[in-house]
């Protein structure tokens, strides 16, 4: 007989604001796939691209799909600075897949068969919250690290309003 384990509960051990850029894309039309697939291995290239480079400031990514058109990826970025950075940076894999749209846009060569898209946010301490129970780090926890939740306070109210002790 085995004994019950007590479900683990734990959070983000994030200090500070945290930095979320959602970025993906979604096929319109499925038989283009000459169109979508660059787009696929053009993320996972810029993907191992900041996995190579830890210094340009990704933390930790979650790839996921809403649909089977739409697929995203989920990054946590050290700050916006280091954010937009990378964006710009004419070095990163980025810079010259952006040039490379662009171009095609200025041409006409878009025809509506692949859409991308990117959110980004700064989300100041005390306006997050992250529970995760019976979970390796995942998400936040994966970019942060991960405490017990009792760590940032017993009810959701009291962990959206934790703050990092001053150093």
């Amino acid at each position: 007989m085995s004994a019950k384990r007590a479900a683990s509960r734990t959070t983000a051990d994030a200090r500070g604001d945290v930095v979320v850029l959602l970025i993906g894309m979604r096929v319109n039309r499925f038989r283009a796939v000459h169109q979508w697939l660059p787009v696929v291995l053009a993320m996972f290239r810029m993907l191992a691209e900041l996995e190579k480079d830890p210094s340009r400031g990704l933390l930790s990514r979650v790839l996921l799909t809403a649909s089977p058109r739409t697929y995203y990826v989920v990054q946590y970025w050290e700050s916006a600075e280091k954010l937009y950075a990378y964006a710009s940076a004419p070095d990163a894999f980025h810079h010259r897949v952006w040039a490379r749209v662009n171009r095609m846009e200025r041409g006409g060569k878009v025809r509506g068969h692949v859409g991308i898209w990117h959110e980004a946010y700064v989300v100041p301490e005390g306006r997050y919250e992250a529970v995760y129970g019976d979970m390796p780090p995942f998400g936040l926890a994966a970019a942060h690290g991960q405490v017990p939740l009792a760590e940032r306070g017993r009810t959701g109210k009291d962990r959206f309003a934790w703050r990092a002790p001053a150093s």
